[in-house]
Parts: C-alpha cells; structure tokens; sequence
C-alpha cells in the first residue's frame, strides 16, 4: 500500500503559478503510475495529468497543456504539478492518485487509481 499527502494549494492571482506536491509513503514508488485529479464545488472530479512508473510519459487534459507540467523523483517518492498562467476556472481540490502497475502506461480515468490523497485547495482569483 501506499499513503498520498498532497501540499502546495492555496490562493493565487490569476496568471499566477503554484507547485503542488505529493508525497508518497513506502519502498516501492516507482511501482506506481500517478496521477492528478481535480474536484470544484458541484462538479465530478476530473483528470488532470498522468505520469508513468519511470516518468517517460506524461499526459495533460486539453485545458491545462502547455500550462501545467507533472513530474516524479522517485529517489525522493515525490510527484510534482507545477501550474504556471492559472485561470480562475482551475480553482479545485486537487487531488493525488496512484495505481500500482507492471509495465509504461499512465491512466487518465478515476477508477483506474487505487490510492488517494486528501487533497489541497487551489483557488484563483479574477
């Protein structure tokens, strides 16, 4: 098993960047293909980004490409989303996800993830 914590979220202007990170428990995070996930008020959760095992493969939603980069140090079990040019409309509860895998994909639908964290909120002003 694995434990996620997430830390980074808080309140920035629009046009702004922020740097989340999730921490991963455990010997054996470079087994685990992860994920960001995203949840406003009234709204399902949504994919974000997906980064494979090694790192090799990245994958972004449409609305976040070319503003948001996911990546991982597995010698430090961490995974990163850095988010630069922040939008209001990316105010959310982000959240970290992880799946245990065997091979070099990365997984983009919820269910698909095994393991979460808490959670960190991330607001962007107008």
């Amino acid at each position: 098993q694995v434990q996620l914590v997430e830390s980074g979220g808080g309140l920035v202007q629009a046009g702004g960047s922020l740097r989340l990170s999730c921490a991963a428990s455990g010997r054996t995070f470079s087994s685990y293909a992860m994920g960001w996930f995203r949840q406003a008020p009234g709204k399902e959760r949504e994919f974000v980004a997906a980064i494979s095992r090694s790192g090799g493969s990245t994958y972004y939603r449409d609305s976040v490409k070319g503003r948001f980069t996911i990546s991982r140090d597995n010698d430090k079990n961490t995974v990163v989303l850095q988010m630069n040019s922040l939008k209001p409309e990316d105010t959310a509860v982000y959240y970290c996800a992880a799946r245990r895998v065997y091979g070099t994909s990365y997984y983009t639908r919820a269910y698909d993830y095994d393991y979460w964290g808490q959670g960190t909120q991330v607001t962007v002003s107008s």
